[in-house]
């Protein structure tokens, strides 16, 4: 099931689309979606054949919000260009056949054989595969998976359509027809349906469907059509199911995680990977345009992968606990209500507001994922979820919210350090987020600039002091370099651009203090190479990055979006810290 493009905003009584926006199109389509999630559950629990898990369905679900979220930001590649090729390059004019029924009825039959193709080609090419993998990741299979989708899809999905802009089918058309085909393909995700007899023959139905996502091998890349069995039939890739053979779901690779940015990206990086290790140039690009799992000779011989067998799969289940099951409903009926709010203000908003949203809303499911699969704390997740609530509410002006969530933020990550058990440099870390909760009060007041100075020199003082517990003195000299080097240019830029004389002393102690700190946890982390030590030098990066940014606003020229830069690279690093700290191993 691949998504459909849909309508720009149109607001004008007689404008050729409704004033409803697409977005809002999907706010007003979900409580019917989520009902018969609902219904489609009760049913399973009552035949005793639940074909839920919680895990997996708001794994679904999320990675379904986030695709409509980052879709707000592509309306070039989802419609426009269909516009602008119908509008220049239409060989066929528009002469009223396609909105007569019969107009109607054919771009219905020519959309469900394009996309057919479409769909068959996301999956035996690797690079349409890359973004098609995220709908079969899913071990179960029910209607949360329909709205499984991939945030990449845009990127090269509109390329399929373009005949019918050639042809003269006008977007209205286009979208409509694309539309209809999409959401027909919602209930045919269940297994509660069994056969339908002859119309499994010629329609897509939950029974063909099956068969579809199963990575049997007599089912894999089988029944692609979306309303129509007409061109699988055509093109010999009809297969019905066998009652004698089960369907196994999901992919042949397994995902193993709840991760939506890894969904999204697994496979890109593997095609990455192995197009960066052939030797040869043409097999460089032909491991993006041969079908999935097709490897060089070279790659595959020094990196193997072990034969698929179907016997050796097992369902990703890391354990649950109830509490954690329970606080995971929350967190994502919260995040339903905030993509359906972004969504029906998305098109009229400013677009840094759209920035600051999304992203707190990418933390959020990014969180919940992280929380369901036991990676982050409870703690942890809502530090995480306050950082982002504090850049965001300063980007769009919500000043007594953001004076709440930015010293929120630390006083959760205290919180979180305080009850921490056998944490290694304990009072440094603490003594670390109170310099820093200091400095978010002073800064979020005019004419206090200097004493949060002197309140993040100390926080900074305070982490230098805690990495240097478990890591020799500056340790690696090519990152004192490096740090040394970003930091002497970055007050050169504040001493020629326009920093004040009394400033220059104070500032120049600060660089030193935070570019000490920030060369410290990167020659920790050459020395201790693990995760957790190169995550607490990202967020020392972060930090040096975001008083860079800060000072720069401040000081030489205002910055795009400042905000969004500044409070997102410190939330970030704040998080990154604390969170790298906590999962350091004792030395």
């Amino acid at each position: 099931m691949a998504p459909a493009p849909a309508p720009p905003t149109m607001g004008a009584s007689n404008a050729p689309f409704p004033a409803v926006s697409p977005s809002q199109i999907i706010v007003i389509a979900t409580p019917a979606f989520l009902l018969l999630i609902a219904i489609e559950c009760v049913v399973g629990w009552r035949r005793g054949r639940n074909t839920y898990r919680l895990d997996d369905a708001l794994s679904s679900i999320g990675l379904g919000m986030l695709s409509q979220v980052s879709a707000v930001f592509t309306p070039l590649l989802k419609l426009g260009i269909y516009t602008a090729v119908y509008s220049q390059l239409a060989l066929v004019p528009d002469t009223g056949f396609w909105t007569t029924l019969p107009g109607w009825l054919l771009a219905l039959l020519f959309y469900d054989f394009l996309y057919y193709w479409n769909h068959r080609l996301g999956h035996t090419v690797a690079v349409f595969w890359a973004a098609h993998v995220v709908h079969h990741q899913s071990q179960d299979y029910n209607l949360s998976t329909a709205l499984r989708q991939p945030s990449t899809y845009p990127l090269l999905g509109w390329v399929f359509y373009l005949p019918m802009a050639l042809a003269g089918v006008p977007p209205l058309v286009f979208v409509v027809v694309g539309l209809i085909d999409l959401l027909y393909q919602f209930w045919i995700h269940t297994e509660q349906i069994g056969s339908m007899g002859r119309f499994d023959r010629w329609f897509a139905s939950p029974s063909n469907h099956r068969v579809h996502h199963a990575v049997n091998d007599r089912y894999v890349d089988k029944n692609y059509d979306g309303i129509l069995m007409l061109w699988d039939h055509l093109f010999g890739t009809f297969e019905p199911e066998d009652p004698k053979e089960p369907c196994v779901y999901g992919t042949r690779s397994p995902l193993g995680s709840w991760d939506p940015l890894w969904a999204n990206a697994e496979v890109y990086w593997a095609l990455a990977k192995d197009s960066w290790r052939a030797q040869r140039w043409s097999d460089k690009l032909r491991v993006w345009l041969k079908p999935p799992g097709w490897r060089p000779t070279d790659v595959a011989a020094h990196f193997p992968r072990p034969a698929f067998d179907i016997r050796a799969l097992t369902r990703y289940a890391p354990p649950l606990p109830r509490a954690t099951a329970a606080l995971s409903a929350l967190l994502f009926g919260a995040l339903l209500a905030g993509v359906a709010v972004f969504l029906w203000n998305a098109d009229s908003a400013p677009l840094t507001h759209n920035i600051a949203w999304f992203s707190v809303l990418l933390v959020g499911v990014w969180a919940l994922g992280a929380l369901l699969q036991g990676r982050v704390s409870t703690g942890e997740l809502f530090m995480m979820v306050s950082a982002a609530l504090s850049m965001a509410t300063a980007v769009v002006d919500w000043t007594e919210a953001h004076r709440i969530f930015k010293p929120l933020t630390t006083l959760i990550a205290l919180a979180v350090v305080a009850r921490a058990p056998a944490l290694t440099g304990r009072a440094w870390l603490l003594a670390a987020l109170a310099g820093s909760l200091a400095g978010d009060v002073f800064l979020m007041f005019e004419g206090y600039f200097i004493p949060g100075l002197l309140a993040f020199l100390l926080a900074h003082l305070a982490y230098l002091g805690r990495l240097r517990l478990d890591a020799p003195w500056l340790a690696s000299r090519p990152a004192l370099w490096a740090v040394v080097t970003a930091a002497l240019l970055a007050y050169a830029v504040l001493w020629v651009g326009g920093l004040p004389a009394d400033l220059r002393l104070p500032v120049a102690v600060y660089v030193g203090a935070i570019g000490c700190m920030a060369a410290q946890a990167v020659g920790r982390a050459t020395v201790l190479r693990d995760t957790a030590a190169f995550v607490v030098a990202s967020g020392a990066v972060l930090f040096m990055a975001s008083d860079a940014l800060l000072a720069f606003n401040r000081f030489v020229a205002p910055l795009p979006a400042p905000d969004w830069w500044v409070l997102g690279f410190y939330g970030a690093a704040q998080c990154l810290l604390v969170m790298g700290l906590l999962r350091a191993g004792p030395r």
